[in-house]
């Protein structure tokens, strides 16, 4: 059996506790740039919701005019219908 510089006996690559931390700081580092990239998601989402109720909110009282129009003209229509009623008895 040939020996090679980098493994033991059992074939394994032994890595020097330096390496290790190095990879595992890695393997942080990436994990935390994915949490800051979600977070970032998440907030551009909550973003455009709070912009939506916002425009909704905005919206309201313009919506309540409206209403209340149709609601005069939704009067004004049925008096109108119940004096020709009356007129045709």
């Amino acid at each position: 059996m040939m020996k090679n510089g980098n493994s033991n006996d059992m074939g394994q690559n032994v890595e020097s506790p330096e390496v290790y931390a190095a990879k595992l700081s890695f393997i942080g580092s990436t994990l935390s740039t994915l949490g800051d990239g979600l977070q970032a998601i998440a907030a551009g989402i909550a973003l455009q919701e709070l912009e939506k109720a916002s425009d909704t909110e905005q919206d309201s009282p313009n919506v309540l005019n409206q209403l209340e129009d149709m609601q005069q003209q939704i009067d004004y229509l049925a008096s109108k219908i119940d004096r020709m009623e009356r007129r045709s008895r």
